[in-house]
């Protein structure tokens, strides 16, 4: 077992005492929801269950995405019936309503204080359950705080904390209806928000040869995000593989020359530029250069 001496309040460095968080576990009694994957609930014994029926995970997704707000009867049955709801929409979403709660108190859950009937809609309470969105917001928070006071090795354990919290592609199955995969791809966007910060942290840790991978694996999501190639072709370019980082912009111009009808941006223009001239700036102990290089 690996014990670590004691230190002080007085002697914790800037970055320790960021990451000093009052960690607040699942006591007796709370659950977990999940919604950064398929629309799942961790109960009270560690089972992951869901409602069986579409429209009541559909709902139960909804209001967890939109936690601690009112949400309107109107935008719930735009929602849950992809803009074009049936005339007893209304009263069919009074009865999920009804049958989510009845599923929540089969969990041991306060399934009234949870969703609660406010006007124009209804309003999710977590009370002191968790859920899987807050706490990747709030590890992301973190990750932005740690970046800024330098703590860069500590900003990337945050970043690698926060998308551990993903298990698949943000609300599942429910991503077939269009308001779903609206709010999944806002969820998409803060994922890749997590990617980037920690591509940009890794380079300048050194640890661009641990990335490319992953950066491959993004690209082939998103093949005409030139933020990606930039992040590709330095680390490529460090890791001695020259060649291939030429390539990586050959791909992201062939892919927006052919989709888009436009070159690459200037920015990646001019990476390509002094990957071709092995420009200093690219050097692991000139991350400032770079930066100015690719602003």
């Amino acid at each position: 077992m690996i014990t670590r001496p004691s230190v002080s309040e007085g002697q914790l460095t800037s970055c320790q005492k960021s990451m000093t968080i009052t960690v607040c576990r699942a006591g007796a009694g709370n659950v977990k929801f999940l919604i950064l994957g398929p629309v799942e609930i961790e109960a009270q014994d560690g089972r992951q269950v869901a409602p069986r029926a579409l429209k009541l995970r559909a709902l139960l997704a909804y209001l967890c995405a939109h936690s601690g707000e009112v949400v309107s009867t109107a935008r719930l049955t735009e929602a849950l019936w992809s803009g074009a709801p049936p005339r007893t929409a209304l009263t069919a979403l009074h009865v999920y309503v009804s049958k989510l709660r009845q599923y929540l108190h089969s969990l041991g859950l306060d399934a009234a204080e949870m969703i609660t009937t406010q006007p124009p809609g209804y309003r999710f309470n977590l009370g002191g359950h968790d859920l899987d969105l807050k706490q990747f917001e709030k590890k992301i928070s973190k990750a932005v705080e740690l970046k800024s006071l330098g703590c860069s090795e500590e900003a990337s354990a945050a970043l690698c904390s926060a998308m551990s919290l993903w298990r698949g592609r943000a609300l599942g199955d429910l991503r077939a209806m269009s308001a779903f995969d609206a709010v999944g791809q806002c969820l998409d966007e803060r994922q890749t928000f997590a990617h980037m910060q920690r591509f940009e942290i890794e380079l300048e840790l050194g640890n661009h040869q641990g990335i490319i991978g992953e950066i491959y694996s993004l690209i082939a999501e998103h093949p005409t995000w030139e933020s990606l190639y930039e992040y590709l072709m330095v680390a490529l370019y460090r890791s001695g593989r020259t060649v291939e980082a030429l390539a990586a912009y050959g791909q992201i111009r062939k892919a927006m020359v052919q989709d888009l009808g436009v070159e690459p941006g200037p920015r990646v223009q001019r990476l390509h530029q002094a990957v071709l001239s092995h420009d200093p700036s690219l050097a692991l102990s000139q991350d400032a250069g770079l930066l100015k290089l690719t602003s």
